[in-house]
């Protein structure tokens, strides 16, 4: 057990800074507690009685703070304040999966060479304990794949899409006015969100770290009313899945791309902005967990349960890294694809291995069949330009 209590520097005040507040304030922690906030615009008024500062150096510089808890969206900013803080000899807790994403090895080491503990729970589907999960319960060789729904708002796109029959443009709107999407919703839509989730998944699932501009990214923006009237035809829907498997070989596989859900699947039924998380094992199949993915106050209580693990001396031991022959990442596998295209051009960029179904008409043309994660990922970047769409098609 922690022998003091927690003196919290913060850095960030938006959604999940303020919903940290609220739940602290909340339930009276007498473990820890806030004493100054570090925020970009000194001047705006909050609505709460806190000492705010501007000054990085009068959080790093006060001898009672011993526990630094970096919130803000800015990436390169979050970067340099965590690797200050675990320098300086402080703990950390983190939200910001994009630099988290960029920069774990960096971090981990970090972690190792000044004996304190970087906990980011948080940023990895809000209020589900998946992290923590998977390094403490699924500690072994026989976990199989974690594959989910792992980004919010474009969840709640597809399902009132898919639940009360909304256009793409109309649902996207919805979103942004609820404020389940940003004005510039690009990283939830386009899967970057949940490739940034995907990637701390997968260092404490298998010990292995993939950067991002190694795996296939895909996301729900170009698909259109063809698209959804072949689902709905094929009695499935579209869901935006980030998918990590350990195939026979030892290698591991990773992507983030629509899938096409059939009923039978735990996430055909995850709703609106919820998350949900599936692992697969050997002998104990598959375990799902299920919860708010986003939101101040759901993300804020996973914030907290990261601050008490810090009181109770808990540190990530990444047993699948550390000390262990590192596992090989591969994109060389077969997967089985939905295409939608509009010109001959852009179906001569897939090389299908197989083909199973295609479809041409003046106005809708498809092609379901087998091409490698290797290929995607080459036109990647093509892919996202143009008028057409991929998912993945599963056979179950």
């Amino acid at each position: 057990m922690g022998t003091k209590q927690l003196t919290i520097g913060m850095f960030g005040f938006g959604n999940v800074g303020r919903g940290l507040y609220d739940v602290l304030n909340t339930i009276s922690s007498k473990e820890a507690s806030i004493k100054r906030i570090c925020v970009r615009d000194i001047t705006k008024e909050r609505g709460v009685e806190a000492d705010f500062t501007d000054r990085a150096d009068d959080i790093f510089e006060d001898k009672d703070i011993n526990l630094i808890v970096e919130l803000i969206d800015d990436a390169e900013a979050a970067y340099h304040i965590v690797k200050r803080a675990l320098e300086s000899g402080h703990s950390v807790v983190s939200g910001n999966k994009k630099m988290l994403a960029h920069h774990m090895p960096e971090l981990i080491e970090l972690q190792q060479k000044h004996n304190v503990a970087l906990l980011y729970d948080a940023s990895a589907c809000g209020s589900i304990p998946v992290i923590r999960n998977l390094e403490e319960y699924y500690d072994n060789d026989l976990l199989v794949s974690v594959k989910g729904i792992l980004n919010g708002s474009s969840n709640f796109i597809l399902s009132k899409i898919f639940n009360e029959n909304y256009s793409y443009d109309v649902a996207l709107r919805r979103a942004q006015e609820l404020g389940f999407a940003e004005s510039d919703p690009t990283l939830d839509i386009g899967g970057w969100d949940s490739l940034f989730k995907l990637i701390i998944i997968t260092v404490h699932a298998f010990g292995c770290y993939v950067a991002p501009e190694k795996i296939f990214t895909y996301g729900i923006s170009s698909m259109n009313d063809d698209d959804i009237r072949f689902a709905n035809e094929k009695k499935r829907r579209y869901k935006l899945v980030a998918h990590v498997e350990k195939l026979e070989s030892g290698k591991i596989i990773m992507s983030v791309m629509p899938q096409l859900i059939s009923r039978d699947k735990y996430i055909y039924s995850v709703e609106d902005e919820f998350n949900g998380v599936v692992i697969k094992g050997k002998f104990y199949d598959k375990q799902f967990m299920f919860g708010r993915g986003a939101g101040g106050h759901p993300t804020g209580s996973a914030v907290l349960s990261d601050i008490m693990a810090c009181f109770y001396n808990y540190r990530y031991e990444y047993k699948r890294m550390i000390g262990r022959t590192p596992v090989e990442y591969t994109d060389d596998v077969l997967v089985r694809v939905y295409l939608r295209y509009s010109n001959t051009e852009d179906r001569a960029l897939f090389d299908f291995a197989s083909i199973e179904e295609q479809y041409i008409s003046d106005k809708y043309q498809y092609v379901v069949g087998h091409i490698s994660l290797a290929n995607l990922h080459k036109i990647s970047a093509q892919i996202r330009e143009r008028d057409l769409f991929v998912a993945a098609y599963p056979t179950k």
